[in-house]
């Protein structure tokens, strides 16, 4: 039977990206067949193959789960820093990992899954997909201060400019955002180049699926259709926005 490495068959069982399970196998969490596993091992997937004591096998039902991850939480399967991390409150009887990142500070929608193909799509910024965001800040946020963001600012700690996104005003604090990039923190990052601190960051949809009624701690897993759905989402190309709709005021 044809063997594959070892970190893409994890990827193909949705375990996590490859890069992650590069990490997981350096750490000494995966074994082959009782033994541990070394960075660019091949596998068939005949092989009894085990990440953090939980068995992987290939060719699952897909799944797809939606939480909401509370403040407070860091997405990451291990991290001896973290004082809660995604696996000390993610419980569920599948092995699943997050596809794309929501920092500690910040609170709503992660996807859960075992699909390989979606985690990939999810965990790079290139794909251009969009993600919405309900923000708010410390004081009134200015008009001219939510036109900045809306059309793309220089981040001098990453050395790059945001793309343009739609902007819309929900309040004197707070606002509305659509992103279509994954950069570090961004949106804290770009309201303290405006000059506005965030007081809460909470995401409400990915691509087609959203929060919905989730409170914290809560989940719902997808059904079929909304899985069909996101994955066509996730292949159809980013459309830039028009910037002449960028910033709304409501």
């Amino acid at each position: 039977m044809e063997q594959i490495r070892l970190n893409q068959y994890l990827a193909s069982c949705g375990v996590c990206s490859r890069r992650a399970a590069d990490e997981l196998i350096r750490e000494g969490e995966v074994t082959i067949d009782g033994r541990i596993a070394q960075i660019g091992d091949r596998v068939s997937g005949e092989e009894r193959i085990v990440v953090s004591g939980r068995a992987v096998h290939g060719g699952e039902r897909r799944i797809v789960v939606a939480y909401y991850k509370p403040v407070g939480v860091t997405v990451t399967d291990s991290d001896p820093h973290a004082e809660v991390t995604l696996r000390d409150v993610f419980h569920y009887p599948e092995r699943l990992t997050y596809a794309g990142r929501l920092d500690k500070d910040s609170e709503g929608l992660l996807l859960m899954t075992n699909d390989g193909r979606l985690v990939e799509e999810m965990m790079h910024s290139r794909s251009g997909h969009e993600k919405e965001y309900i923000v708010r800040v410390r004081g009134k946020i200015t008009d001219e201060e939510l036109e900045r963001l809306s059309k793309g600012l220089w981040l001098p700690d990453l050395r790059v400019k945001t793309r343009p996104c739609k902007v819309t005003r929900l309040g004197e604090d707070t606002f509305r955002i659509v992103l279509t990039q994954g950069l570090n923190r961004q949106i804290r990052r770009m309201c303290r180049t405006v000059g506005r601190d965030v007081k809460q960051l909470k995401r409400v949809r990915v691509l087609s699926v959203t929060l919905g009624g989730l409170k914290p701690g809560e989940m719902r897993e997808l059904k079929e259709e909304e899985i069909t759905k996101l994955l066509k989402a996730c292949e159809k190309p980013a459309r830039p926005p028009q910037r002449k709709k960028n910033f709304d005021v409501k």
